[in-house]
């Protein structure tokens, strides 16, 4: 995938805020501190177009980004993190579901994971809203890089028995420190996008 060009469109809270639904979007969900924002930099060859926190529970906002004004990411706010108010997540939990709701481009909600835990309460709740909506159950298993290649296989088949993924390929195992696996995930955009009837560069 060729990227000529990269930039966040803005970090909005309410769904008026919103770019129009001109592009199609995939959304990323995961806990806090799971790794979107590297994701997003690794996909688009950026360092720093998405800001990464070592603080979990920073990213308040849904925040989107165009790539080659053909498609958007959208970087929905981690969840999981204990040392916000319970108020506080609540309002995230309904600025997701707002988002997820109301936009009609939204073709796919990828459920982010660290590879080295056990799906949460969280995770699986997620997972479920997001297969209850008709999305294909995709997770991106991240930080792939803090184990061996040779432990990925246990891993994903705990992953894939506590979340019940129908299908193993749905579950990629990603570094975004090493980019191993950025052209499969690329791979399953794309994919994603022409099912939907949309098409971009092929590179």
């Amino acid at each position: 995938m060729i990227i000529r060009k990269a930039e966040i469109l803005g970090t909005f809270v309410k769904p008026e805020q919103f770019p129009d639904e001109d592009s199609p979007e995939i959304a990323l969900a995961g806990r806090s501190n799971v790794g979107k924002s590297s994701l997003i930099n690794c996909l688009i060859n950026r360092k720093n177009l998405a800001r990464t926190s070592g603080q979990p529970g920073k990213t308040q906002t849904i925040n989107f980004y165009n790539i080659n004004d053909e498609l958007r990411l959208v970087d929905l706010p981690g969840y999981g993190y204990a040392r916000v108010s319970k108020k506080q997540r609540e309002q995230w939990a309904k600025m997701i579901e707002r988002y997820v709701l109301v936009r009609k481009n939204l073709i796919e909600i990828i459920l982010l994971m660290d590879i080295r835990h056990s799906p949460g309460e969280h995770d699986k709740a997620m997972y479920e809203w997001i297969k209850s909506l008709g999305y294909n159950g995709i997770v991106v298993a991240t930080k792939a890089d803090k184990i061996s290649k040779g432990n990925w296989s246990k891993h994903i088949s705990v992953i894939q028995k506590e979340l019940k993924v129908e299908e193993r390929d749905f579950i990629i195992p990603f570094s975004a420190t090493k980019k191993e696996n950025r052209e499969k995930v690329w791979q399953t955009i794309k994919e994603i996008l022409t099912v939907n009837n949309y098409n971009i560069n092929r590179e």
